[in-house]
This record gives structure tokens, sequence and C-alpha cells, in this order.
């Protein structure tokens, strides 16, 4: 297996909330690497590598540590359990799916009605989650009452795997930022540079940003780099002009998205280090989503930010696709613009 700590991240548990098994992975990993290491009150997890002080700037390095998922919003009186969402979930996707719930990660299945009994003119129509339920082997309420409780939360139970170039997991947004920044973290394993770096690891990105803010008013960065996964549209089923980006095609650079256009800057020096390096990338052609970056720019003074992506099929599904040199393609553009220090030049 190419990308064996990748599986691990992408396998544990963390939907908005409940990011506590990610970041203290994260956390086993990376202590000794750093100068200091805490986890905050929201729970997001920083780091700093402290440079030779040369510089008095410093450079943040951010992704999420959250997933999406789902949440127990009710218990039926038939034991099955109804739920919403946490972070953006299209129902269609959830029919017949495995899940994990709660804190015992009890396993269950989203039914659905089998097509040999729907009405022709239900396959037309797209399912309400709020009809969709949980099944857990309990008969009863009080039952399931035993083990869970409104609130518990519903993780996707896949397993990740790779096929040739590509690999299939639940949360490669954002466990792909995640390892990038561990990664960038290795890379520098015998390096001073005259900045601090700082390393977040941040949660509940995927309810609206919450988690980036509150680590900037700590850091207090001069500059930012956010790594994300981000959506590939290079499915069969969907006409070009709405691709926003492709697998196999490089590291994704983001020039604006909802709420922000990023900073030109910073965006022209990814550019240049890509250029020069001989690395493929590609630029992401709807202003769709968001991203912590947007957060950024509306604390303390504004932190002027880039983004890079590995691009992903599926995204914000329980089974999601990425091409593995997308992904080490960022691995090598991030290493080389830290240590570069260029993004940090204004």
């Amino acid at each position: 297996m190419k990308l064996e700590r990748l599986k691990d991240l992408c396998e544990l548990p963390g939907i908005s909330g409940f990011e506590e098994k990610v970041s203290s992975f994260i956390r086993s990993i990376v202590e000794p690497r750093v100068d200091s290491i805490w986890t905050d009150t929201v729970g997001n997890l920083i780091a700093v590598k402290k440079g030779t002080g040369k510089s008095s700037k410093k450079l943040m390095l951010l992704a999420h540590t959250d997933e999406v998922g789902l949440m127990v919003r009710k218990i039926n009186e038939d034991g099955t359990l109804s739920f919403t969402s946490v972070g953006g979930v299209d129902p269609r996707v959830l029919m017949g799916k495995k899940v994990l719930v709660g804190k015992d990660f009890v396993p269950g299945v989203i039914g659905f009605e089998a097509i040999h009994t729907q009405d022709p003119t239900a396959l037309l129509k797209t399912p309400s989650m709020g009809k969709l339920r949980i099944y857990l082997g309990y008969s009863k309420k009080e039952e399931a009452q035993k083990n869970h409780r409104i609130g518990d939360p519903v993780f996707f139970d896949t397993q990740y795997e790779e096929i040739g170039d590509y690999a299939i997991a639940k949360s490669f947004d954002d466990r792909t930022g995640c390892e990038v920044l561990i990664r960038i973290l290795e890379s520098l394993e015998g390096y001073r540079l005259d900045f601090d770096v700082y390393f977040a690891w941040v949660v509940q990105e995927e309810v609206g940003l919450r988690g980036s803010g509150v680590a900037a008013k700590q850091i207090k960065p001069d500059a930012a780099l956010v790594f994300e996964n981000t959506t590939a549209g290079d499915n069969p089923e969907l006409p070009d002009y709405r691709w926003a980006t492709s697998l196999g095609k490089g590291p994704v650079l983001t020039f604006a998205h909802s709420g922000l256009v990023l900073d030109k800057r910073i965006l022209d020096t990814i550019v240049d280090t890509a250029k020069k390096n001989s690395i493929k990338f590609q630029y992401k052609s709807r202003i769709a989503g968001g991203t912590d970056a947007a957060r950024l720019a509306r604390v303390i003074s504004g932190i002027p930010s880039g983004v890079i992506s590995t691009p992903s099929r599926y995204i914000h599904s329980p089974t999601s696709v990425i091409n593995v040199n997308d992904f080490l393609g960022v691995v090598k553009l991030a290493s080389l613009l830290v240590k570069e220090g260029k993004v940090l030049s204004r």
C-alpha cells in the first residue's frame, strides 16, 4: 500500500464536533518533531516548529480534521434511529450504506425500500433525509435507548482501498490535508528556517469554519496556506463545462471561492514555485464551495492565504476517490513553499 498513514487517518471516525480520535492520532506522530504543541478549548491541535529568530514572521499551515456525517435526532418506537446531516450530505448517497453509531461505534445500516416494492414514480424522486432510518438490530425504542441518545454521532463505515494510482475512502476531505501537514513537518527534519511555522489541525470546518478563526487568533500569522480536498468533476455523467477539476492533473489551486478572492501575491508565488519545479497543477475552474481561508480573511486584521487541494470525486459521500499522484504533488509543492518561505514576502 502506498499511503498507509493516510489509510489510518481516513478510517478514523471524526465528524464535526467529534474529532478527538483524529487529533490524538496526529498528535502521537508530530509531538516529537515540534517545539511545542497544544489542544485549545474548541479542539484544534496546534503545533509550532521554531525558526532561528532571524525573522519575526509566522507562517500558518492549516487543514481540518472533521469529516461530514450524520447525527441522531430521534429514537423511534421500533428501535430505528432518525438522523440529520452534519455538513453537506446528499441523501441520495445514503441508502443501503453501512454506518457506525455512537461512542461504541455500533454497526448499522441506512435502510431503504427495495426496488421490488417501490412505486415506479418513486425512483424519480430524491429521498427525504427525514424519512430515512438507521437499523441496528433493535425491535423496541427501549432497547435502542440503552445504547444511544439524541445527538449521537453517526460515521460512515468505509474501508480505505487503493486501486492502481487511485484510492477510495470516506474522508479524504480533509484527511489528505491533515497528512500533507504531517509530511511537511517530516520534510523539515534537519532544517532550521528563519521564521516560525505553525501547524493547525482545526475542527468543525464542515459546519461553519469554526476552528480556523479560533486558531488564527492564537497564532496571529503573517500568512497562511490552507490544504484542502476539493471537488473533481470529471465524472462521465457530467458535461465537461461543469468540471471543476480532474483527477490526475495535479494539485488544485484556488483563485476564488465562496466569500473570498484569494491573495494574488501568494497565488503567484505558488504558481511560480510549481512551474520552476515542474510540478503540474490545475486551477479550480468553478467558483463553488468554501474553505477556512474565508474565515482567516475576516479575523485579526485579515490574514492573506493560499489554498492548495487534492481533487476528489464523489466528495462528501461515503466513498470518494482520489488519484494518489495528485496528493503526492500537493506534498511536494507544499514542502517547497514552506522551505523557501516566499509566501511571507509581501
